[in-house]
């Protein structure tokens, strides 16, 4: 830092405010720095940077999984939002239970300057015992006191996608369920069973078959579906990704979406509506999941006495070709 502010003219405080942005610098000051930078490859030392102020300018991320559309989508949102502060991201994956998160979480103090995590299921009980004590965390997907969160509307906006396609005249409607640990797939499903028995659609056990959130685990779940001597008429998948595996079993068993059968997903992955027939879904805003979940992690390093109100986001039933039917 001496070798350019000697290069450029300036002090050294001058060279430091440039790279802090912790003061003010004149554009010809500023010009100066950088050529003296650029010709003397001169870096800033981002390690000794964060020792001196006690900051990493990296906020951390720990996800279910890293594949698919939906986890694409949420990085993207969470990258723009970090970026706009001048934030890097700091991504793992923890697929296993509480141990694994905990182990996760701790690997990044020190590391990290606050934490985003989504972990399905995690419950209060599981987030006080598992998560960093005083690393300024923000819950996606899943409420806990203590804690700021966003989340979404799962169960109005699954029984709204129960009670379109009711409208459309079906009765025999079918669930492909997410994971039975996964918080989000447990509130989908007691929407469903709720929303069928409230309009007295059948409420066959038959109908509800669980998937894995995976093209693969829809696919099969729908040849089971399809299996049935009296088989739906339409199948709500609990994600986009299901949906297209349910897409293709139908196909395959050479039936007509939707003339034969009537499909629809959640989630409004981008891919939904670039499939034939276009995907009928549940739009979940998760772009503005990943920006909302990085305004509240930064807003709690400024300030950890302070807990943000949860925030739950609605969905969007979005109705294309495949349920067969307008909204």
């Amino acid at each position: 830092m001496r070798g350019v502010a000697a290069r450029a003219g300036v002090s050294v405080a001058t060279v430091s405010r440039f790279y802090s942005g912790a003061g003010p610098v004149s554009d010809d000051a500023r010009v100066r720095v950088k050529e003296a930078a650029d010709a003397l490859g001169y870096v800033p030392n981002t390690a000794a940077r964060s020792l001196r102020v006690q900051r990493t300018a990296t906020l951390g991320v720990v996800l279910p999984d890293l594949y698919g559309d939906f986890f694409s989508e949420l990085l993207r949102g969470l990258d723009g939002a970090a970026r706009l502060h001048d934030r890097h991201l700091l991504v793992a994956g923890s697929h296993g239970g509480a141990d694994e998160l905990a182990e996760t979480a701790c690997q990044m103090l020190g590391r990290v300057d606050g934490l985003i995590v989504m972990c399905p299921g995690l419950g209060e009980e599981v987030a006080e015992a598992n998560l960093p004590v005083g690393l300024p965390v923000v819950l996606l997907g899943s409420m806990a006191t203590g804690f700021p969160s966003i989340s979404v509307d799962d169960e109005a906006s699954a029984a709204a996608m129960v009670r379109h396609l009711a409208h459309l005249g079906h009765r025999r409607i079918a669930l492909i369920a997410g994971p039975s640990a996964n918080a989000d797939a447990l509130d989908r499903l007691a929407a469903y069973e709720r929303t069928v028995g409230d309009l007295g659609l059948h409420a066959d056990p038959s109908l509800v078959v669980e998937g894995d959130f995976t093209e693969r685990s829809g696919h099969q779940a729908t040849c089971q579906l399809l299996a049935l001597a009296d088989r739906p008429t339409a199948v709500f998948a609990a994600n986009d990704s299901m949906a297209i595996g349910a897409l293709r079993a139908c196909r395959e068993a050479g039936l007509d979406v939707p003339g034969d059968i009537a499909l629809a997903g959640f989630d409004d992955i981008p891919v939904a509506e670039y499939v034939t027939p276009g995907l009928t879904s549940v739009h979940v805003p998760i772009h503005e999941m990943g920006a909302r979940a990085v305004s509240a992690v930064l807003a709690a390093v400024d300030d950890p006495s302070v807990v943000a109100d949860p925030v739950v986001l609605p969905g969007r039933l979005v109705v294309r070709q495949s349920c067969g039917g307008a909204a």
